[in-house]
């Protein structure tokens, strides 16, 4: 999943921060367990596991004006382990009409007992757990009804929305669900949980004029004489509850494939010639994902569907991913934010999150970190390694920003899994695995993940399951790396001093951990230092392991610049104050757009310097979008005869450049730092730009 806020312009957030088992049978349930003193602190483990749903066959309805849905649930289920007469099912708000045995074609009622949560259906006999039993239950769900504070803890977790329900033009009215984490037992019964997989089975009945989604391939498709349509979904293979999905409404699909799978897009017909544009890349991000995972993608098929007022940004239901509207876009809208990053997140997450799923929600990281992840990896693929960097950027700063450090990745003390879902397990977990593929190297970090998904295809993980494969690909104890990172709070702190002793032609680096040690770890940092002598790179490797080092290299000549940590992946932040000149060098020099952007954040110090100022200056040339618009900011900070060289380029840069979140911060020089001059015939132009910041760059109201 995908949270609703995103940071569209990478570069406000660079100013917050930059630094620089047990035998015995034990009869718990997940509600049970939870329902504790406010503010109790309570371990967070997996849910116990006593029934096991093998499949779940639906038959649903809907009445629009009551927000009901009427359901008819067939569950294949057995014991998980230890014989049983019961089956407990998690069923939020229903009205229950009928429980009973499926057996040969017939129905036995059966008795159970019901609190308005929970279903305890007693069976007519104790089942071992090579035994299967069919349970009938015919309901009501009325998540509408639920109330927040006592049925849900908040309006996104009705888990089935009706959206404009009772509009007569049908084309405004849709049905969606929202099954993360708990509340798809709010529309059928089920068992919560993320560690229950199941294959299913969906009928949805509804007007014949409304298109239908659900979870893997569409059975079949029949009149029903009475002005609906039944159309029946099924999932051959297992997977979550929490991930089973129905979309209903107006929409239209346009078609498209990879290799021999069946990729769709659903978007309203207003936004459906755009579907090409937003979700076109879907089938080479698909191939992409395949290859560095040694997985072909492992489901039926593929759908994205765009849907009005979602609760989150986007939901990785299995084979049919939920977007939020913002994705319905103009062409001028996708130039401003494509929101790239979050189909690559949602598909990512059908290798991690979907084929193999995190236990329990303490291990959410183990979905939610690789789906993060794996925006950079597509960024990477795609445009490169400085195009990815900048995306880290945005999701380092987010994390440090957040001021989240005392909260561990791997969290087994949240007091609500809801909690779960923020920038420590999405942005700062896709840091640690950037870190963790940084320190094992490429081969190592594919070549462990393909085991990882391979040996674990279908079931439910924790973080150790993780760690043992990196072991097994490198022959190499990962504890230190993952005890610090994924297991542990906070982040370093590194004072670094770099100096050359001319006596002893010695270059020197001096690292000092200021974090807090008695709530943050001692680090073990392997770190790459470049050496820039003589027209010459020389790349060492140093491993910080104690709160205090010094590194000596011989060298016969006092550097130009030594770079520490030159691979620029360390999550944390880094005190480091060099000289105008190593800041200069480093920003003409070093290769990466980190270098670039930390040599340019860092000559704002110097900003009375000529030398500093003519960086400045070139940077508003840079390759990177990002450097151009913070150089763009910059200008204030100019000589008078500065900004008079600097201005032909920003007029050219108004009309030309191909970022339009550049375009329009160079349109809001002119208006402000250049507003002395005539610029009218650029603003005329840049009114009518296809991007919508621009347009808005132009004609807003300057602040005072």
């Amino acid at each position: 999943m995908r949270a609703k806020t995103f940071l569209c312009c990478p570069l406000v957030a660079a100013f917050f921060l930059f630094g620089c088992s047990t035998t015995k049978k034990v009869d718990l349930d997940p509600v049970t367990i939870r329902d504790k003193a406010p503010g109790a602190i309570i371990y967070q483990g997996s849910y116990p596991r006593t029934t096991d749903i093998m499949h779940t066959k639906l038959d649903v309805s809907f009445d629009w004006d009551s927000a009901y849905v009427f359901g008819k649930a067939t569950i294949t289920a057995r014991p998980y382990f230890y014989p049983s007469q019961t089956a407990v099912l998690n069923a939020n708000g229903f009205r229950i009409n009928k429980v009973a045995l499926l057996k040969n074609e017939q129905l036995t009622p059966l008795r159970y007992s019901y609190d308005g949560k929970l279903l305890s259906i007693h069976l007519d006999r104790v089942y071992s757990n090579d035994q299967d039993f069919t349970l009938y239950i015919d309901y009501v769900a009325m998540p509408h009804k639920l109330k927040v504070g006592s049925d849900i803890g908040s309006n996104a977790d009705r888990g089935l929305y009706f959206i404009n329900r009772n509009s007569k033009d049908l084309s405004q009215k849709q049905i969606w669900t929202q099954g993360e984490t708990e509340c798809n037992s709010n529309w059928f019964p089920t068992i919560n949980g993320p560690q229950e997989k199941m294959t299913q089975e969906i009928s949805i009945t509804v007007p014949e004029q409304f298109t239908t989604l659900s979870n893997g391939d569409l059975e079949f498709s029949g009149l029903n004489g009475n002005g609906t349509r039944t159309d029946n979904w099924r999932m051959e293979k297992p997977h979550s509850t929490y991930l089973t999905m129905l979309a209903v409404g107006d929409f239209l699909i346009t078609k498209d494939k990879w290799r021999d799978i069946e990729v769709n897009y659903y978007m309203e017909p207003q936004f459906a010639p755009n579907a090409k544009l937003i979700f076109g890349k879907t089938p080479e991000m698909m191939d992409y994902y395949s290859k560095i995972t040694g997985i072909d993608y492992p489901w039926e098929k593929y759908s994205q569907i765009v849907v009005r007022d979602f609760v989150s940004g986007a939901m990785e239901n299995t084979t049919a991913t939920v977007f939020f509207d913002q994705m319905n876009m103009t062409e001028g809208q996708y130039l401003d934010q494509n929101y790239e990053d979050i189909v690559a997140h949602e598909l990512f997450h059908h290798w991690f999150g979907d084929l193999v799923t995190t236990e329990s929600w303490a291990n959410l990281p183990l979905n939610e970190s690789f789906a993060t992840y794996g925006e950079y990896l597509w960024l990477e693929h795609k445009y490169g390694r400085e195009a990815a960097d900048m995306h880290g950027l945005n999701d380092q700063l987010a994390y440090l920003g957040a001021k989240k450090s005392d909260l561990d990745l791997i969290r087994y003390d949240y007091t609500d899994r809801e909690q779960m879902f923020d920038v420590v397990t999405y942005q700062k977990g896709g840091r640690i695995l950037h870190m963790l593929r940084k320190t094992v190297g490429d081969a190592a970090f594919f070549k462990a993940l393909n085991i990882y998904l391979t040996r674990h295809s279908y079931q439910s993980v924790e973080i150790h399951d993780l760690r043992l494969a990196f072991e097994e690909v490198t022959g190499k104890d990962m504890n230190w790396f993952f005890n610090q990172w994924f297991l542990a709070s906070g982040h370093p702190v590194l004072n670094i001093v770099t100096d050359y002793d001319a006596a002893g032609k010695q270059a020197m680096i001096h690292i000092r951990q200021l974090q807090d040690l008695n709530r943050t770890p001692l680090y073990t940092i392997p770190i790459a230092v470049d050496i820039y002598s003589e027209g010459k790179v020389r790349r060492e490797q140093i491993v910080l392991s104690r709160q205090e080092q010094t590194f000596k290299f011989l060298l016969g000549k006092e550097p130009d610049l030594i770079n520490v940590d030159a691979e620029k992946y360390l999550l944390g932040e880094k005190i480091e104050a060099k000289p105008l000149g190593q800041l200069v060098f480093q920003y003409e020099n070093a290769p990466l757009f980190m270098d670039r952007f930390e040599a340019l954040h860092s000559l704002v110090n110097y900003k009375k310097d000529a030398a500093a100022r003519e960086v400045f200056l070139e940077a508003l040339n840079d390759t990177s979008w990002l450097i151009r618009q913070f150089a763009l900011e910059l200008l204030p900070e100019l000589t008078a005869a500065d900004k008079e060289a600097a201005y032909p380029l920003v007029r050219k840069m108004a009309l030309e450049d191909e970022r339009s979140y550049v375009r329009a911060a160079a349109v809001g020089q002119l208006r402000t730092t250049f507003a002395a001059k005539d610029n009218g015939d650029i603003l005329k132009r840049t009114a009518k730009d296809k991007a919508p910041s621009v347009v808005k760059a132009t004609a807003e109201p300057l602040r005072n």
